[in-house]
């Protein structure tokens, strides 16, 4: 999971919650950051301003060293949005992370502004997928195939190994279909 300073706090948290409860291991990870640190998310929230507003969220731990990240010994890549994608895909490392799991068609989670990442690895071209709709520009100047976003922002889009997602509320539909491409199993 590729996060940074204020990262949407519920798009970091609940997939990294998700993810662990049904078995899989996450690894976290910060350019400039080792196992151990910390990085500052924010909350953001809809009130019926023309954008949503950002609160304090929680400090998220780093549990593994960014230096030390090869993306060959990972399955997949969960990218959350927030305002850490905008400064993350200035690192040429992240974007090669990106491209290796887009290139090995192993399965890549993105929500919000994490499309953000792709689209500056040049990622999306011909790409079913959707994001937080400030973002929607930048994915389709980037080739994506941009779709609609649902009035709650509450939908996801499966495209081969991608599932893309326009905020926190669509969590249920974007870790339900991510699950499914993982090809995780949940026992009752």
């Amino acid at each position: 999971m590729l996060v940074g300073d204020f990262v949407e706090d519920y798009e970091a948290m609940v997939p990294f919650q998700i993810l662990t409860m049904v078995g899989h291991i996450v690894h976290t990870i910060c350019p400039n950051k080792k196992a151990g640190d910390t990085v500052k998310t924010a909350v953001h929230d809809f009130i019926g301003d023309q954008t949503y507003i950002e609160l304090t969220g929680h400090r998220f731990a780093i549990n593994t060293d960014f230096d030390l990240v090869k993306a060959e010994d990972y399955d997949a890549l969960v990218i959350p949005g927030g305002r850490a994608p905008e400064y993350l895909r200035l690192n040429s490392k992240v974007l090669s992370i990106a491209k290796h799991f887009m290139d090995t068609n192993k399965p890549i989670a993105a929500i919000c502004h994490g499309p953000q990442i792709l689209a500056a690895a040049n990622l999306l071209t011909g790409k079913n997928m959707i994001s937080y709709p400030a973002v929607g520009p930048e994915c389709k100047i980037a080739g994506a195939n941009f779709g609609e976003v649902s009035p709650a922002a509450d939908n996801a889009i499966t495209d081969g190994n991608l599932v893309t997602a326009p905020a926190w509320p669509a969590h249920p539909a974007w870790m339900r279909q991510f699950l499914k491409v993982l090809g995780s199993k949940i026992e009752a």
